[in-house]
């Protein structure tokens, strides 16, 4: 069985972590087969096969009545996480259903499911009539001591009807409040939310029977261990698409918006960017095929149906209509024919900068490259076939510091900060540009065998200074690097506690067993193994701890492996040997000293630490108030407080902060003028980066340390195993 193997923390792709609900069919609503498909039959078993054999499944789980039960638990939350559709009453209908999920899996009788996603619908359905209708009814006074409980996850069912209707008032007035606070007359409030739920009815309405097949199937797999699911055909191939970084096709992100797709970003080098005919916010309204064939209206359609009309092989041609940005939608389209091709998308890829950092005189003392990695992708097809241009984190990677070598730069900082993974392929060989030959890190299968993946390049990229970047964001494949980073003590490990990920996936296609010339059953993201650093502790559930710690953004209850249910434990092994480059341990206090006195000095990373504990806050709440009066003196607090910020980065000759001036509009993405949302993107991007640099200056901070003081240096890079002196 071959097989690529993952080390993903979240589902790379974006298209595969759009929110069901955004996720509908092609025009009009999808009707859902009361019986399953012969293909989704063969597919239930074919998963069911894999998850309960310990030859495949790192921890295989047998379909018994306490798994029927956490099926159907976990059916219920990816349909209704917010508890804001079924009632008591209905979740107590599907009660009995829970005894025949196990044949549901097993002989593929899904019926039950199916049910229970068809209610769902129907639920949806009335709920957004609900909303609608009290869009004109007398609700709106917000003078008296009221609040929204947004946070449900924990929250009962409602009992009833008379229950969700006072869920959904709530909901309502909350999202009517927030578009009064930006500036709304009552009847573009209103038009605004009608159009609001009218449009996700309609994405509802328009989910088929393979998206209830997935829904169900998933719960299934997530019931196994958090990082286990499916894949449907076109999810495999989204999934491969973004691991590669590269599609064909016409190169433009396109976005839905009404019954419309937009186009969001043109990627540079696309042929719609080159062919000069777009630009962001022109709505495609149809679609065909080659030279002459037939064009189809695609209003009305889910985005990604529109996308696999508009995908297509290299050199192949599509014909798209076309309606410019600021006309109306009754205008006449412009046709534009455009030749696909493959096209590489760059914006996920590893990115560089210089970071100047000041001496005591504030001259330039030092000048530290960053490399910004977002995910370890790596194209599978490509260096299969030994195509010379396949996308490699670790090539580009390799690519970035021979460019720092020949600009001279002091150290390097990797910043893998919300990094969820990806290859392990490419953690191993990401790893060796800073190591010569050695383990990177250990994987342990079910039946206990442990294999060394290792460094076998004789050599580095990068022999001097260096510091790993995390936060917890930062899972799997990032875990690796920074963990055997540390391991050797070949640089400084900086920011907060990791992700905690410590288990290997593998894409295992359901195809290949039946020899099928043509996809039909998707694929399923296995835990295979789990993964030890060389020093023999697993990152799993504990995460990277680093060596100079940063404020805690997100707590731990709230995010990382610790609060899947069924994560699986710490635990650690035997450490293989591995060469020491240093230690640090006796140079963290004076780094510590030196980081706090500077973060006291910093208005910058002073502002940062006082939002996070601010939100922090407003996160443990659990709820906004609804009295305007109270919410108006908040908005006008933090309006306030950006602008005194402003003046204070004029008057200490900081830069602006391009985000000064945005407001809570009230609306939602799809609801924003396109190219002014994606302009706040592109703004947001050059927003002040206090973390970074302050990494940046604790590396500086420790090059000097070494310099001045040959003792410590010597206690911290013993001479007879550093790659190179710290030390200019």
């Amino acid at each position: 069985m071959k097989f690529h193997r993952l080390l993903s923390a979240f589902v790379i792709a974006l298209a595969l972590s759009v929110p069901l609900a955004l996720m509908a069919r092609a025009d009009g609503e999808a009707a859902i087969p009361a019986s399953p498909s012969v293909d989704q039959v063969r597919t239930a078993q074919l998963v069911h096969g894999l998850l309960s054999d310990s030859r495949y499944a790192y921890r295989p789980r047998q379909l018994d009545a306490a798994m029927e039960r956490d099926i159907l638990k976990r059916y219920l939350e990816s349909l209704d996480p917010g508890k804001m559709f079924f009632t008591a009453a209905d979740v107590a209908r599907f009660e009995p259903l829970a005894p025949k999920l196990g044949d549901a899996i097993r002989k593929g009788q899904l019926e039950p499911s199916i049910a229970m996603f068809v209610l769902y619908k129907e639920r949806v359905d009335e709920r957004v009539a609900y909303a609608r209708g009290l869009l004109d009814q007398d609700i709106f006074d917000f003078t008296a001591d009221d609040r929204w409980e947004y946070d449900r996850e924990d929250a009962p069912w409602p009992a009833d009807s008379a229950a969700l209707d006072a869920v959904w008032r709530q909901s309502v007035r909350n999202d009517w409040l927030r578009l009064k606070l930006a500036g709304r007359e009552p009847e573009q409030i209103r038009e605004t939310l009608d159009r609001r739920y009218r449009n996700l009815a309609t994405r509802i309405a328009q989910l088929n029977g393979e998206d209830a097949f997935q829904s169900f199937l998933n719960a299934y797999t997530g019931s196994i261990d958090p990082h286990t699911s499916y894949f449907n055909p076109r999810s495999t191939q989204l999934f491969n698409q973004s691991m590669s970084l590269s599609l064909e096709g016409i190169g433009a992100q396109l976005q839905p918006q009404d019954d419309v797709i937009v186009i969001r970003e043109l990627i540079p080098g696309g042929p719609a960017a080159l062919s000069g005919k777009f630009k962001v916010g022109d709505r495609i309204v149809g679609v065909g095929q080659g030279a002459d064939g037939p064009i189809e209206d695609v209003v009305g359609w889910r985005i990604d149906d529109v996308v696999e009309k508009i995908k297509g092989p290299k050199d192949t041609q599509v014909r798209l209509e076309v309606i410019p940005a600021g006309a109306s939608l009754d205008s006449e389209p412009v046709r534009i024919v455009l030749t696909r091709a493959r096209v590489r998308l760059e914006e996920q890829a590893a990115k560089s900068e210089i970071v100047e950092i000041p001496g005591v005189d504030g001259d330039v003392d030092h000048r530290i490259g960053v490399i910004k990695l977002p995910a370890f992708y790596q194209d599978f097809q490509g260096r299969r076939t030994q195509s010379g241009d396949y996308a490699s984190a670790t090539r580009d990677v390799a690519r970035l510091l021979e460019g720092f070598k020949a600009d001279g730069v002091d150290g390097v900082v990797l910043d893998l900060r919300n990094n969820g993974g990806g290859s392990l392929n490419e953690a191993v060989e990401l790893t060796g540009l800073f190591i010569d030959t050695g383990p990177v890190v250990q994987v342990r299968e079910s039946g206990g065998r442990v294999s060394v993946e290792a460094d076998r390049n004789p050599g580095v990229a990068w022999e001097g200074p260096l510091a790993v970047l995390i936060n917890r964001g930062s899972a799997s494949a990032s875990e690796i690097v920074a963990g055997a980073i540390q391991d050797y003590g070949r640089g400084l490990v900086i920011g907060e506690t990791t992700f905690g990920k410590g288990t290997v996936q593998n894409l295992v296609d359901l195809d290949r067993w039946p020899g099928n010339e043509q996809k039909r059953f998707g694929s399923v993201k296995l835990t295979v193994a789990q993964f030890f650093l060389p020093g023999g502790s697993s990152t799993q559930n504990r995460g990277v701890v680093p060596d100079i710690k940063f404020p805690v953004t997100v707590d731990a209850s709230e995010f990382g492996e610790s609060t899947y249910d069924n994560a699986l434990p710490w635990t650690r092994i035997a450490a293989v040997t591995h060469t020491r480059y240093g230690d640090f341990a006796p140079l963290l206090p004076q780094l510590e000293a030196l980081h706090q006195a500077r973060i006291a000095e910093d208005p910058e990373f002073r502002w940062w630490m006082e939002d996070v504990e601010e939100l922090r806050r407003e996160r443990e709440k659990k709820y906004v108030s609804l009295n305007e009066a109270e919410r108006r003196a908040e908005r006008e607090r933090q309006e306030q407080k950006r602008r005194d910020r402003q003046a204070q980065r004029r008057e200490l000759g900081l830069p602006l902060d391009p985000l000064a001036e945005d407001n809570d509009d009230g609306l939602q993405a799809n609801e924003r003028d396109v190219a002014l949302d994606t302009a706040r993107e592109k703004a947001a991007e050059e927003r002040p980066d206090p973390l970074l640099h302050e990494s940046a200056a604790i590396l500086a901070d420790a090059m000097r340390l070494l310099n001045r003081d040959q003792r410590l240096n010597a206690q911290v890079l013993p001479e007879s195993t550093r790659p190179n002196s710290w030390a200019r």
